[in-house]
């Protein structure tokens, strides 16, 4: 049993601050690299559905019955994964009928995300780039903890395979889910 709440943010968080790590994405088009989806089989993003492609990135997300790791609340920006999987999952319809594609992105394997993603009743896919390709591709926002090469917590608005809109750094976690609906209701 964990001895905090994996579903809420514990007061007094550090706050991340903009270090200009994503102010290179706006205009890129994604590569055509293949991730394994918590859906089975594997997406490529530069392939869309829809005309826009809503894509949020977290570091990663708990368990219910293991502790966050020894100092992972005063890294800024780490914690709250699953608050923010929730908050897509809440506003998921609306991003829909704003002709949104939804997918989460982190490090983790598709394996555990499966976990994650049963357990929060998640309408959508999340997508592992465990083996960091997007990441370097595009120069994803990273940090390490310990082993562990994890995204930063940022969220991206394709719009036919090319960023349209960057939202970074997000905090508090539940955050960006709103600003992503704000921006696609208002193009």
């Amino acid at each position: 049993m964990r001895s905090d709440d994996l579903y809420s943010l514990p007061p007094g968080l550090p706050v991340p601050v903009d270090d200009g790590a994503c102010d290179h994405l706006p205009g890129l088009t994604v590569p055509a690299i293949a991730l394994p989806s918590t859906r089975g089989g594997t997406i490529r993003l530069d392939q869309p559905v829809s005309r826009w492609t809503v894509v949020y990135a977290y570091p990663r997300t708990g368990q219910p019955t293991v502790d966050s790791p020894p100092g992972w609340d005063e890294i800024p920006g780490a914690r709250g994964c699953t608050p923010q999987n929730c908050a897509y999952r809440d506003l998921y319809h609306d991003l829909k009928q704003l002709g949104a594609e939804v997918y989460g992105l982190s490090t983790q394997t598709t394996e555990y995300q499966k976990e994650m993603a049963e357990r929060l009743h998640l309408p959508y896919a999340v997508l592992s780039d465990a083996a960091l390709e997007l990441t370097a591709a595009l120069r994803l926002p990273t940090f390490r903890y310990g082993d562990w090469t994890v995204l930063r917590r940022f969220s991206f608005i394709l719009e036919r395979g090319r960023v349209a809109k960057v939202f970074y750094p997000v905090f508090p976690s539940t955050a960006d889910s709103g600003w992503v609906r704000d921006w696609l209701a208002a193009c």
